[in-house]
């Protein structure tokens, strides 16, 4: 497949880590083409440097992996995106009385949010529930780690899904794009027990069932 990631900080640049030699053609969205740093991630993953707006037009799935401040600006130059598979791995994260917090989620989410700056695409919300370095290699878990995903279009969930086991997780349909506002707190746990608990970042949620 043709993968667009937009954002290429820890968790752009880990996706793309994850994804090569998987079989896609990956391009990078960035605006600077000619920065060292990026020249050399492009080099190491064997993707293309396009301009945001260029590597979405071109893309059959588009990962949005940006910070969430900047996002609504940056989701809506990328111009009309409909029919398109676009992921949301982003959390609508901000500082509210000292401390990270969501800045929505009880009435709507991220991912809903969104939605509404791209009213065509079909938007899947996943891959925000665990850290930058588990999405480039959890092969070292015991465990195959879950990864749940939320969107309003079964098409788009199940090419998804080839996305995420390509990525070493386990896919699991958490429903319509709303129920977002169940996935995004999910990242709230995994900080709290990756950054205030101690249990530092090399690990993730995983669904074990009984022997059959």
């Amino acid at each position: 497949m043709q993968i667009a990631i937009i954002g290429t900080g820890n968790v752009g640049s880990a996706i793309a880590h994850g994804l090569k030699g998987r079989g896609h053609e990956l391009c990078l969205g960035v605006r600077d083409r000619t920065r060292p740093d990026l020249l050399s991630l492009a080099v190491a993953v064997d993707a293309r440097l396009l301009e945001p707006a260029q590597a979405a037009q071109a893309a059959e799935i588009i990962i949005l992996a940006l910070p969430w401040d900047k996002a609504e600006s940056a989701v809506k130059a990328l111009g009309d995106l409909s029919g398109k598979i676009v992921i949301d791995c982003m959390n609508p994260l901000a500082m509210i009385d000292g401390s990270l917090s969501l800045a929505i989620g009880h009435s709507t989410s991220g991912a809903e949010q969104v939605q509404s700056w791209l009213p065509g695409a079909r938007i899947v919300k996943t891959l925000n529930q665990v850290g930058a370095e588990i999405m480039q290699d959890n092969a070292s878990l015991p465990h195959r780690p879950a990864q749940f995903m939320a969107g309003d279009d079964e098409a788009a969930k199940v090419a998804v899904s080839i996305l995420l086991r390509d990525l070493g997780f386990e896919p699991f349909d958490a429903g319509a794009l709303k129920r977002a506002r169940l996935l995004e707190p999910l990242a709230m746990v995994w900080i709290n027990q990756a950054l205030l608990r101690g249990k530092g970042r090399n690990w993730a949620l995983a669904a074990v069932s009984p022997a059959t």
